[in-house]
């Protein structure tokens, strides 16, 4: 019986020997896919990230040109409104040495509305009337010759008035220059 258990043990050793060697295999096996699986992964979550990141970019580069299409739209419309202005000057120069008060208010009072609602958007007028002339706000349409020295070089009257937009340029200054 001694001699049957020495037996069992013995031939149950190489196989219990085999198991173990076999579940070392698989468990290298696993250990391997486990690294390949946080390898994948790892490559998974760059390329995501790497995604996210233009897609990022594609959207604010896609807002930006939104908002220059409309700030440009902006500007064209605006643009257009500035020689219905120019009328509205004109027709209260005119109206000035008229009687007729209720034209000089009625002109006056659009005029000032119109002007209100664009300043809101972002329209300046060029100031230049005897301004020193300076060819990045002003277009010198004529040249007059003036007595006072002071006087050279300075705006002398003014033709048709310029406007700025969000502080860039929408229209230059018409200015005849003293010289």
């Amino acid at each position: 019986m001694a001699k049957d258990k020495k037996n069992k043990e013995q031939t149950a050793k190489p196989a219990e020997d085999e198991r173990i060697k076999a579940m070392e295999e698989e468990l290298a096996k696993v250990k391997e896919e486990l690294e390949k699986a946080k390898n994948d992964l790892a490559t998974e979550k760059n390329d995501y990230l790497k995604l996210l990141a233009e897609f990022n970019t594609f959207r604010q580069r896609t807002k930006e040109e939104h908002a220059s299409i409309v700030s440009s739209a902006a500007a064209d419309t605006i643009k257009g409104l500035l020689p219905v202005l120019d009328d509205c000057e004109s027709a209260m120069k005119i109206l000035e040495k008229s009687q007729d008060q209720a034209a000089k208010e009625g002109t006056g009072l659009i005029y000032n509305k119109l002007f209100a609602y664009l300043k809101t958007r972002g329209l300046e007028r060029i100031e230049a009337q005897g301004k020193k002339f300076d060819t990045d706000f002003h277009e010198a349409e004529a040249m007059i010759p003036v007595a006072e020295p002071e006087k050279k070089g300075m705006v002398y009257d003014v033709i048709q008035t310029g406007y700025l937009l969000d502080g860039k340029i929408l229209r230059y200054a018409k200015v005849v220059v003293g010289q």
